[in-house]
């Protein structure tokens, strides 16, 4: 016979149990809403330092060409393509450079739609053949802007520089002092060779090069070939074949200088030397001054007076402690001799590493034409010429409202970025 089936007793919930289990499962929910709070609260932190550190500096704007703004990121990425290859330290050199180069390149399309010239996606396209389908925008502006100069050059420049010019045939050399000029005139007028002469002895690069033969020259293109108007306004208000006495040039520059030096102190490791010092821009003008030196004149006094160098100047000769790599090889030479004797002021110590300013020309015009064909380069480098006037002219034009909103430590996290991306 089936055992038959106890039942369970029922088992009353009381008022009291109810509460208990209704609060605890209050409590379950409040603790889950407050999970939840904390979890998208968690989530809106990480959204806005993802807003405020990354998104919000790359999209402000950095620079501003009149109605025309550059954000962050753009400027990172021309710092990219500026410093492919690079380290981090050569993008901190350039962060200016790359501010300037994206300032000049929209002033250079902005005149240049002005001039009616400009250069089309199709054009770019071109020149980026077998470029990936994806280069960037940053690419295809700085590919479009070496366009554009081109295009500016060979269609709007090309009218604005003749073809047929007045000209010199000229040949010249440039010269340390005026004895030395006047010492080369009198052995030019005895017979020697110009091109011998100006070739061993010329400091101005192109002169030297050439033999002193400056070839046919318009007078502008002259002076910018030259760097300076001294021999073209010479050379075009002078008769065929008359030799100049010498003519200043107070601007020309040369890689030469003399320098006087006093060592009066020497430490081994690491081997440096205390050293007083003036650079001269010529031997004769350097012995001058070491012959005022050695007669009771202050040495202090006659550094801040003469010296071409810029520290020297500045601190009246004394250029402290110094290491072998600090200065030129003709000076170290002498100041780390062994044998220096300390407190003694050297002889002058001839240095071509040194620029300095000023010298004397020699010009002489051999033929000169009032309305002659300008050679095809020179006509390029006219071109050039005339269309770097140009820019310089949008650069400074006050009209251009040109607005940069960095500083340098925002130039120098947008190259850590830049470098992060190149790494």
């Amino acid at each position: 016979m089936a055992k038959k089936k106890v039942e369970k007793p029922r088992r009353e919930i009381t008022k009291r149990q109810l509460s208990h289990w209704q609060q605890q499962k209050r409590r379950q929910r409040i603790v889950l809403a407050v999970g939840i709070s904390i979890a998208a609260a968690v989530l809106v932190i990480l959204g806005v330092g993802w807003y405020t550190n990354e998104y919000r500096p790359l999209h402000r704007t950095v620079i501003k060409v009149n109605d025309t703004e550059f954000d962050m990121n753009y400027y990172i990425k021309r710092l990219q393509l500026h410093g492919a290859g690079q380290t981090v330290l050569y993008l901190y050199g350039v962060v200016d450079d790359v501010e300037t180069t994206i300032v000049q390149d929209e002033l250079i399309r902005q005149g240049a739609m002005e001039l009616g010239i400009s250069v089309s996606d199709s054009e770019t396209d071109v020149k980026l053949e077998g470029y990936d389908s994806s280069v960037s925008a940053v690419l295809r502006d700085a590919v479009r802007s070496q366009l554009l100069i081109i295009k500016l050059q060979d269609d709007y420049f090309e009218s604005k520089v003749p073809f047929y010019a007045e000209q010199r045939q000229v040949r010249a050399m440039f010269l340390e002092s005026e004895s030395q000029a006047i010492e080369v005139r009198d052995r030019l007028k005895s017979g020697e060779e110009f091109a011998e002469l100006a070739g061993e002895l010329s400091l101005e690069s192109f002169s030297q090069i050439e033999k002193g033969d400056l070839g046919w020259r318009p007078k502008d293109f002259l002076t910018e070939l030259l760097g300076t108007s001294v021999p073209s306004e010479y050379a075009f208000g002078a008769d065929v074949g008359v030799l100049s006495q010498p003519l200043y040039d107070e601007e020309g520059s040369k890689n030469l200088g003399y320098w006087l030096i006093r060592v009066t102190d020497r430490i081994e490791d690491p081997e440096q030397v205390y050293a007083h010092a003036i650079l001269l821009g010529s031997e004769e003008q350097a012995w001058q001054v070491k012959d005022k030196i050695e007669t009771g004149g202050d040495f202090a006094a006659l550094a801040e007076e003469f010296s071409l160098h810029a520290e020297s100047k500045e601190s009246g000769g004394d250029l402290s402690w110094v290491t072998p790599f600090m200065m030129s090889e003709a000076f170290s030479d002498f100041a780390f001799d062994p044998d220096v004797t300390w407190g003694r002021l050297s002889e002058p110590i001839r240095d071509e590493d040194a620029v300095t300013p000023g010298g004397y020309w020699l010009v002489e015009v051999l033929d000169k034409d009032d309305n002659r064909e300008v050679e095809p380069n020179d006509r390029e480098l006219m071109k050039g010429e005339a269309l770097t006037d140009w820019v310089a002219t949008l650069m400074h034009d006050p009209e251009n409202e040109v607005a940069s909103y960095m500083d340098d430590e925002l130039k120098r996290w947008a190259a850590d970025r830049a470098y992060e991306r190149l790494d």
